[in-house]
């Protein structure tokens, strides 16, 4: 199981690769805007965290592109930047067409917006290195998730595709184990969301309790 950051703040990027291990990034519009930096800038600061590794960043085209020829060639301008990125598209008939066409090029790409394993199917049979089935939008909704990850999962061991699969949107410590449970290759999840899973309350309390015996215990 891999873990990534859906973040573009390149501190808590830095934070994450020093302190948890981390396997990537993802980033999107939300994301770029946030840094407060122009887009090419900043993913170009976090391309250069992770320079000489094998590890990726999820980078995505101008969202208001519409044909596949227009999502090609924006790929392949973002592509030539660093050969860390992978190439972040729409789950739409053109985002489809493109990943194709962009495997035929030798850029990787991975499709975002994924809410059923159908367009997850289709993606696959087109080439996706990832393919991102967004949870917590769809639990936001009343919808169930984790049935969706692992018809994914399954579909993929069915037919041998080389796509991994990468829970996006993870909005909770809950919704990353439904990810692990169900077999998904990644969790991306924004860094508030890490820290909060990683950590608990008891562990604070026993903790405590820990220091106050020692504090007590002669240590020699």
């Amino acid at each position: 199981m891999k873990f990534f950051l859906d973040s573009a703040h390149v501190h808590e990027i830095e934070h994450a690769l020093n302190m948890w291990n981390l396997d990537g990034v993802t980033t999107n519009p939300k994301h770029i805007q946030a840094s407060g930096k122009p887009f090419t800038k900043v993913i170009q600061e976090i391309a250069a965290l992770f320079a000489g590794t094998e590890k990726t960043v999820s980078v995505e085209v101008n969202p208001h592109l519409a044909t596949y020829e227009a999502m090609v060639a924006e790929a392949e301008k973002l592509a030539a930047l660093s050969p860390n990125f992978v190439i972040k598209l729409p789950a739409t008939e053109a985002g489809f067409k493109s990943i194709a066409v962009l495997k035929e090029m030798g850029i990787r790409s991975n499709l975002t917006l994924v809410f059923s394993a159908a367009q997850a199917l289709q993606a696959m049979r087109m080439g996706a290195f990832y393919v991102s089935p967004f949870t917590g939008w769809k639990e936001a909704n009343g919808e169930e998730t984790l049935d969706m990850i692992q018809d994914i999962v399954t579909i993929r061991d069915n037919f041998g595709f080389d796509t991994e699969v990468l829970v996006a949107a993870v909005r909770n410590g809950r919704q990353i184990v439904d990810g692990a449970t169900a077999g998904a290759d990644i969790i991306t999840a924004g860094f508030a969301v890490y820290q909060e899973a990683f950590d608990h309350p008891y562990t604070h309390l026993g903790l405590a309790r820990f220091q106050s015996f020692w504090d007590q215990t002669p240590y020699e």
